[in-house]
């Protein structure tokens, strides 16, 4: 008999790693133990499940050539051993084993091991409040929760949802909710933007105003204080401003890291609850590894710790740690935190790290924000993805990327490119010149991820200067509050009318990009300008020309109507 082998968890990275060392190693004793009754299945898919794009939960668990990946499976197709609807209650590493508990019989054994590998995975966040456990509020934690949300919901009890948090699990749920199915849904979050930490408030804001678009109410700012509940099923939920009716509640504040097995048997855990593991994936245990959402692991960016809930780390984690069990030195550096979501039309992403974290970090930083088209400018169909670089004004070091765009690959295949550059510490001068492939049908021939190093490389050296997107919000709602300030719109005169006829010349003055070295001297020399064009380009062109004549009390506002369009406001006028 071969090396023994015990796998607990049986949805990504564990089953990952099984696979692996049976064709490794395959005279090892594999066995993968879990206490749900369905393994290996696409845990990020459970939305579109829920939707309806995917029409039964067995595609979830199906290879690309339809097989079920069942304890069937796993036995004949990969000479795995499975213990499903098992639960794995205790570690002894000096005897190395482990105690179990059969879910359906409450019987207890213990299994030997040579190698364990821990792949626990996460829990959702529950929060503590009144009504949390009623009939009608989920999480999204498992497939059987899913297929409990989609059977209420066919059946037609469900005509208002509520989904508590506005995190990418959140906004997919929304989606699922109301797309297909047509519940009005609202979606309540604590913090005062969509995706915090994870992208700035001017493209959060898109991401709210297209939600907002496609009929979900978005209540930020806001805590779930209760969920009212009547006869033991959930009827509203409660936050301090307002009561939302709501026949079904989801509750998608987050995950925490599945790590109680480990710290009870003690491993190293981290504060935030990860377990902790070096490049190999071993933990501080020398015979027992760790891979997934259990794990934390070096962010490349901020070199400090922190846990990455996704199928698509966890799946090359799961591989790393089977070659090292098997013996082949392998080593998983870290990860960037890719990230991309779809929200109805729109899609979007983030690498690395936001403004708000890098400046929490400690990095001198400082962004730019540019909304280019998704490809040659001339092709039919071409669309706007709105871009925003984050890169430290001292090292030049970029520190992250991330965008909003329609849904096809424009923008993901900017994150995927920056998430490699990002990975070896690459620089706005790298990002510059990294090379993507162009044909006009797929990019313009100044890409948008050179584009917007161009910007930051403008920026940082200190022949461009910017206004924020909060603070021009901030003066268009109070325009008293700075009464110095002026629009200096430089598109063409019939785009700028609408603005100039809303608020008044001494307000918005258009002045087109093509007429400004004739006309400059038209100017009042009493006024900050804010520089404005559909994009930006112009808006940096003119900025240089009033420099050189002496007009320098300016600065230009990033991204332009394309980005604002975009987000929204009161105060646009009507199109």
């Amino acid at each position: 008999m071969g090396k023994r082998i015990v796998i607990v968890g049986g949805v990504a990275a564990g089953p990952k790693a099984a696979c692996r060392l049976k064709r490794l190693m395959p005279d090892a004793e594999v066995t993968v133990i879990d206490q749900d009754s369905l393994i290996s299945y696409g845990g990020c898919g459970i939305p579109y499940y829920v939707s309806g794009d995917v029409a039964d939960e067995k595609e979830l668990r199906s290879t690309s050539f339809h097989m079920v990946r069942d304890e069937y499976f796993f036995d004949k197709a990969k000479g795995v051993k499975t213990l499903t609807s098992t639960r794995a209650l205790s570690i002894d590493r000096e005897n190395k084993t482990v105690q179990l508990e059969d879910l359906k019989t409450g019987m207890r054994t213990e299994i030997e091991y040579d190698t364990l590998m821990l792949a626990t995975g996460s829990q959702p966040v529950v929060p503590p409040i009144p009504g949390n456990d009623a009939e009608g509020v989920f999480t999204v934690s498992d497939l059987h929760k899913a297929i409990a949300i989609k059977d209420m919901i066919a059946k037609g009890k469900v005509g208002k949802a509520v989904v508590i948090g506005g995190g990418a699990i959140g906004i997919e749920m929304a989606e699922a909710l109301t797309d297909l199915w047509g519940v009005e849904t609202s979606i309540v979050e604590y913090m005062d933007q969509l995706l915090p930490k994870i992208i700035d408030w001017p493209l959060a804001t898109i991401l709210e105003k297209h939600l907002r678009d496609h009929s979900i109410d978005v209540h930020l700012g806001e805590a779930a204080e209760e969920i009212v509940v009547q006869d033991g099923k959930v009827v509203a939920v409660r936050t301090g401003k307002r009561t939302i009716d709501a026949d079904m509640v989801i509750m998608a504040v987050g995950v925490r890291p599945r790590s109680k097995l480990a710290k009870d048997a003690g491993l190293l855990v981290s504060a935030s609850g990860g377990i902790v593991v070096n490049e190999r994936m071993q933990t501080s245990d020398p015979d027992i590894y760790s891979a997934g959402d259990c794990v934390d692991i070096i962010h490349l960016v901020s070199g400090k710790r922190f846990v990455a809930p996704f199928g698509s780390m966890a799946n090359r984690e799961g591989r790393v740690a089977a070659n090292n069990i098997a013996g082949i030195p392998s080593v998983f550096k870290g990860g960037v935190a890719s990230f991309i979501v779809k929200a109805f039309e729109l899609s979007v992403g983030s690498v690395g790290l936001s403004l708000e974290t890098a400046r929490a970090e400690g990095f001198d930083a400082d962004f730019s924000l540019s909304s280019p088209s998704d490809r040659a400018h001339f092709y039919p169909g071409q669309d706007i993805i709105c871009l925003e670089m984050i890169f430290d004004k001292r090292t030049r070091k970029v520190l992250g990327l991330q965008g909003t765009g329609p849904l096809n690959d424009a923008l993901s295949a900017r994150i995927d490119a920056a998430a490699v550059a990002l990975s070896v510490g690459a620089t706005i001068d790298d990002f510059a010149n990294i090379e993507m492939a162009y044909s006009p049908p797929f990019s313009s021939a100044i890409d948008p991820i050179n584009a917007a190093a161009y910007i930051a490389d403008n920026l940082c050296d200190k022949r461009m200067r910017q206004i924020t997107m909060e603070d021009f919000y901030s003066w268009m709602a109070n325009p008293s509050s700075n009464p110095d300030w002026q629009v200096l719109d430089v598109r063409h005169e019939t785009q700028a009318a609408p603005f100039v006829e809303q608020f008044g010349s001494s307000l918005w003055n258009s002045l087109p990009y093509d007429q400004v070295r004739d006309r400059y001297l038209e100017l009042p020399t009493d006024k900050k300008f804010i520089v404005f064009c559909n994009a930006g380009s112009r808006s940096f062109e003119i900025q240089v020309f009033l420099d050189s004549v002496g007009l320098t009390n300016n600065t230009v506002l990033p991204g332009g109507f394309n980005v604002i369009k975009r987000m929204g406001a009161e105060w646009l006028p009507v199109s």
